[in-house]
Order: C-alpha cells, then structure tokens, then sequence
C-alpha cells in the first residue's frame, strides 16, 4: 500500500494505492467539537501501467509515472483538479525507467511546484554493431539486414532485484517548459537517490540533497557492485548539487551579483560519518535531519542499529561541508527489558513532522514488535505513542499537522486502519488516543475471522544458555523473545503440533504482526514458535553484534533453548516438532536438522544457506560470508580469491558439515532468479540428501528472486509446506 496525504481546508484527503492497479479515496474530517468522521469514496479508480503518483506539495497537482516497456519513453502525467494537464515523453536517451524501488528511488517538487527532481536509469550506452566483414563503425538499426547489435562491455549492478538496472541518476523536469535536464557535476562512480529540495532562498540558485553510494565497495575499492537490497552496510554519504538553471531562469542569473562562482557544483556534506540516507529538512528549512546505519558500516553486519543525525542548514541557502553533524538518537548498545531498545527504522515519510516543526514521527522496531516513535530533533527525546496496552505492531502511512493515519496488526488480527491525534483533543489527560477506522480494503470473510477468533498469542522472554560466559556483554546475556501461537479452544493437556519458525537476515526480526502465510499455517492446526535469537533486530547493538563469527552455533544454541522453553511450558510435544525458515532462517533449519537430527520431524527450507563455501563465489554479498563466518575481522578478510584455509572455515560453519546426521524429510522451496543465495546452494544440498536416502522434495520457482514473494509463487510455497507438514506431524 502506498499512500499520501493532503491537506485541504478543515479535512484531510488521503490517497490510498492498494493492489491491483486500484486507488481509493478517503477523506478525514476534522469537527469544530473535535469529532473526526471518515468518508471513503464508492469506487475505487483504476490506474493501469501506474508505476506511482507522487502529489504536489500545496495537493492541487499530481506526478504520475508510467515506465514503459523496454525501449519505450518514460511517460510523466501532470494532473490537476479533474484532469490531465501535461504528459511529457522522455526518450531513452535522455533516460531510462524511473525508479521506484523504495531504496534509489526520489522523487521531489520544489516548493513553487514548476520543477520535480526525480531518479531514473541512466540513458543506455550505444551498442556495437557486427555484419558479416565484422564490426561496424557507426550505428546500427536492429532491422538492418546482415548487421546485429553486439551487446558492449558487461557492468556491474546491484545484485538481487536489480538485475538489467542501469545505474541510477538524477534528472530535474520543468513541468512549463517540458524541459529535463540531468545534474552534472555528480561522479560516475555515484549511484544517487533519495533526492529532496532544499529549502526555498532568495538566491537564483536552488539546491538538491540526495543520497550518494559509491560503487568502489569491493575488495581495496575495487569497481564492484555488492547487492544492496536489505544491506545497509553499503557506505554512502549526502550530497547538495545545484538545480540546474532553465532556460527561463538564465536572464535572471545574469543579473545576480550575489551567486557564488567558486562553489563546487556538487558537495559532500556528511565526509564525517560513514552512512547517511533518508534526508529530511525540517519545516523551518534550518535543519537537515537524517538516519545513519554506521554501525552497519564500520562492522560490516547486513544491518545494525540506527542513530539519528541533524545539521544545520545555512540560512543563504548555499551547502558547504564544514556543517557539524549533531547526535539526535545515538546507537542504544544495551537497554534494560522496557526501555527504548534503540533506532530501527525501515523507512521515513517524506513529510514525518508534527506541527511544532521539530518532531518526527518515525516507526521503529521495539524487540519483537513495530511500534510508532516521537522524537523531538532537538532535544533529542523519544517518546512511543503507539499504544503500550497490547502486543501489536505498529506502522505510520501518512500525517498531517498533528493527525496521523497508521496501521496495526498481530499475528491474529489482521491489518486495522488507526487514526491518532494527541490526546488532548480527545478530551483525555495525556498521551495520544487512537481510534479504528473502518475501510472497505479491510473486509474479511467471516470464516477468515472467525478462524483467527480461535487463535491467542504471547510474546515470550527466553533466557540466554550460556549465560554464565565471562565474554559475553551484558547485552549478549539479555534474554531474547520468541512469539508464540496457537489454538485458544486447545484441550488441557494435550498440544498441536508445532512449527518453529526462523526470520532469515541474520540480523532482522520476526514482528508480531499479521502475516497471511503463518495464519494460514496456524489455521491447519499448527502451533507456532516464532523466535528472534540473538543478533536479531530491535534488542540493542550488544545483543546484534554478539552473533557474527558465531553463526551455526549461538543461533543453534538459541533456537533448541526456546524450543526446551516451550516443552517445559507444556506448550510443546517434543515429538511433534517441525522447523521452517528461509535465507538465513534456512542456514538454520539445515543446521538443526544436523546438529539435532532426532529434535524435527518434518522441516522445510526457503532457499536456504547451505554451503558457505559455494556461496561466497556466487552470490552477490560475499562480504556477508566473511563476518558472519569471522565476525568483525572478516570485514579485513573479504577477497574475490578465499584461500583454502577460508574455504575450510566457510565449510565448518555450514549446514553441510553436518549432512552426514541427517534424517529429518526436508522439502527445499528455491528462486531460479535468486542472485543473494543462488539456486545451486539449496540443490547441492537437497541432493546430497537424496544421496544418503533421505525423503527430500524439492519445488524451483524459475521467475522468482530470493524473497519468493511473488503472490502465485508465495502462495503455491506455503500451500506446499502445509502439506508437507501434514504428511508428517498430523
């Protein structure tokens, strides 16, 4: 769901993206008795080919972007009240496809809304051309007879989902003019995004801020790409560029005395810190606010706890480097149970501010949930205003002044549109209050619901095995959670089977909030242990860093120690067990299936590590490899060319060492298109199961990546898992 706010008058409108090509409408009214009342138009609208639509700041004009297929114009829609007001062809060679991926994407008005700064691929290089003689000088047409296209020198790319991207670079379209100009100045070896506007001067001169990843990120900085989907250990800095000048603006440059000649036209403004993304300005225009994953950096692990950073903006408008870079929320290395954990946050809203101008609303991991955060930028204080009564996950989709639109959702409730306000306007005495919207998207058949009426849900608290350890840090002997699902109409004494389900990463959470996949699992009459062993997300930097160079041990150790839990509890049949997981949650399920071969009696793997040794030569991470296996040395030890000595550490932290124990029927569920654990890892292994005559079936899914989220290919997945369960535990 993708969604923007507006705002009009004494009413908020929202416009609501949902699946499908579909948008609906929703206006919020704000009462003069301090009511709220909630009207959704009756129809959605179709929107096919719509890539996204991005709103002018004042809401009176609309971005629509349609990426055409390979080789088409990117085409962008400039809609008003009712109607279509531009549409602007942009030719492959000014550029390719926008992007839209979440991470490079940007897309941003200035605020009198003539100019938008977007990203899109840059325009593609022309290719050699061949005839019988050989090459070709000059260009040649695809529908020349006897000459072809020859395909150009290979570049690197960003791994997993960016597969035949080309590299992302920044444009500015005058929407008078019909003008698009890209921003020179910016270096080649730069894949750029995230774009915003600076704020508005009297200088003729604006600005842009955006995001900047440097390529050189392999071994020694040499040109390699390491794929950057859910890797926030990618270094990258902020950078202010000049808008360039329209030809309308150009008189006007003449005539200002004041610009500055000697700026350089592109600035590095965070040469101070090792990662800096998601640039905010405060409404003021005073302060530049961002997010830094550092610790991710300067570690190397996937992805680490945040910190949250500010510096000022010169008030001229003109960037410079010298800005000192302020602490907002700095990296929580250990939090005592029920304090704030630390900053981990996915995502901010391009508008995430409170109408005091210096608070962000922020949505962030709390241990095993998502919960929504205030933080004032300048003293630097948080506060959680999502409601602390429930176990529930929390996210922000949109606000306005102070009304915010979220949504909530457990492992047993499906998602609920919330609408928030702070509490004084509800007549209340502190805090925010919340109330539920009702929502047409939000309409559940009743057998659906009261599937879910049957099931409960707890969080629980695990203590650590190894405690006792004299190098462990406080953080590392912290309990960790597990989120624990099942009938709530269960017979005394007995217990449903159980399925112990494992997040991939390592370092990643599993959330109490609704997903569709495990309620179904729960709906067949399973028993659910969702665990967050250490190294997980959202328990504080102590806890996440105690795991590199400990993978295929600490984590082992953490999930057999939560399954003993929950058989003391009496929640678990011992001899009911079933292990799933994927990515990192499959390097675990093959281990365990290993080290504890007598423990599982069915398991099933989402294309699962497997072999660390083949892994590092064919995946697009293999840095991951290095500090999982080493722990933070790795960083230093990362090569194109692992010696043998490596390669003998890689095996011995691998599930396949331990191949030769297993007896455990395992069913392998694997993207042809995965790029972060190839295919060939989870075939290696299945077959090598199937060699010692152990129950394997194995299902490749030949368009999917790693994630395998594509909707027929998730569902065709879990229907298979709950079989292959059923086969075994029921």
């Amino acid at each position: 769901m993708r969604l923007n706010l507006n705002y009009f008058n004494n009413s908020l409108l929202y416009l609501v993206s949902i699946r499908h090509g579909y948008l609906s409408l929703m206006m919020v009214f704000k009462e003069s008795n301090h009511s709220v009342n909630f009207q959704w138009a009756p129809f959605p609208i179709e929107m096919t080919g719509v890539s996204t639509i991005v709103p002018s700041p004042s809401g009176l004009k609309m971005l629509v972007v349609r990426n055409q297929e390979k080789g088409s114009p990117t085409q962008l829609e400039i809609w008003g009240a009712s109607h279509l007001q531009k549409e602007i062809h942009v030719p492959n060679s000014v550029h390719g496809p926008v992007y839209t991926d979440g991470w490079f994407e940007g897309i941003s008005w200035n605020s009198d809304e003539t100019l938008i700064a977007y990203v899109a691929e840059e325009p593609s290089p022309s290719k050699p051309g061949f005839d019988k003689s050989g090459y070709k000088k000059g260009a040649s047409s695809e529908k020349d007879y006897g000459s072809w296209k020859g395909q150009g020198d290979w570049e690197e790319d960003w791994g997993e989902t960016y597969v035949g991207k080309r590299q992302p670079a920044l444009f500015v379209l005058n929407i008078v003019s019909e003008e698009v100009h890209g921003i020179k100045g910016i270096s080649k070896s730069l894949s750029v995004g995230q774009v915003v506007w600076s704020p508005t001067t009297n200088r003729v001169h604006q600005y842009l801020v955006f995001v900047g990843w440097s390529s050189n990120c392999g071994p020694l900085q040499s040109g390699r790409k390491l794929g950057i989907k859910y890797c926030y250990n990618r270094p990258c800095a902020l950078y202010a560029a000049r808008a360039p000048i329209f030809e309308s603006d150009a008189d006007a440059l003449q005539t200002k005395d004041e610009v500055a000649k000697d700026l350089d036209p592109v600035v590095n403004l965070t040469q101070g810190i090792s990662s800096a993304y998601f640039p905010r300005f405060s409404p003021d225009g005073r302060h530049l606010v961002f997010l830094s994953s550092k610790n991710a950096v300067d570690s190397g692990a996937h992805c680490a706890t945040d910190s949250l950073h500010r510096m000022e903006w010169p008030t001229n408008g003109a960037s410079h480097q010298s800005t000192r870079i302020v602490d907002v929320v700095p990296v929580v290395m250990f939090a005592e149970d029920g304090s704030f954990p630390g900053l981990y946050c996915s995502s901010i809203l391009s508008k995430p501010w409170l109408s005091d101008g210096c608070t962000m609303i922020v949505p962030s991991y709390w241990r095993s949930t998502q919960v929504i955060l205030s933080i004032n930028v300048l003293s630097g204080k948080v506060s959680r205003i999502s409601t602390t009564n429930s176990s529930s996950s929390w996210n922000v989709l949109a606000l306005d002044g102070d009304h915010i639109l979220a949504v909530s959702s457990s492992p047993i409730d499906p998602p609920q549109l919330k609408y928030g306000c702070p509490i004084e306007e509800v007549n209340a005495s502190a805090g925010w209050g919340w109330i539920d919207i009702s929502s047409p998207t939000s309409r559940y058949p009743e057998k659906v619901l009261s599937l879910l009426a049957s099931l409960k849900f707890s969080v629980l608290k695990i203590p650590v095995s190894d405690a006792s350890e004299e190098n462990l840090t406080k953080g590392a002997k912290s309990p960790y959670e597990a989120i624990f699902v099942s009938s709530n109409t269960q017979k005394t004494g007995t217990c449903n089977p159980l399925i112990v389900v494992l997040h991939g990463g390592p370092h990643s959470v599993s959330l109490t909030s609704f997903s569709k996949s495990l309620a179904f699992l729960s709906s067949l009459g399973y028993s659910l242990l969702i665990v967050n062993y250490r190294g997980s997300l959202g328990f504080g930097e102590e806890a996440l860093q105690s795991l590199p160079g400990k993978v295929g041990s600490q984590d082992v150790k953490d999930v057999l120690a939560a399954i003993d839990c929950a058989i003391e509890m009496g929640i678990a049949d011992p001899s009911k067990i079933a292990v799933l997981g994927g990515s990192h949650g499959g390097f675990l399920t093959t281990h365990l299936i290993g080290q504890a071969p007598h423990r599982f009696v069915a398991a099933a793997a989402r294309n699962p590590v497997c072999n660390l040794a083949l892994m590092v030569g064919t995946t697009d991470i293999p840095d991951w490899c290095y500090v999982e296996a080493y722990g933070g040395e790795g960083k230093t030890y990362y090569t194109e060319a692992p010696s043998i000595e490596q390669l003998d550490i890689f095996h011995s932290k691998s599930p396949i060492s331990h191949i030769s124990k297993v007896k455990t029927p395992t069913l392998f569920l694997l993207g042809a298109q995965d790029l972060r654990v190839p295919v060939s890892n989870g075939l290696q292994y299945a077959r090598a199961l199937k060699e010692k005559g152990v129950e394997v079936k194995v299902i490749v899914f030949p368009d999917d990546v790693h994630g395998i989220d594509r909707p027929q290919s998730d569902f065709e997945s879990f229907l298979n898992i709950g079989v292959w369960f059923k086969k075994y535990l029921l």
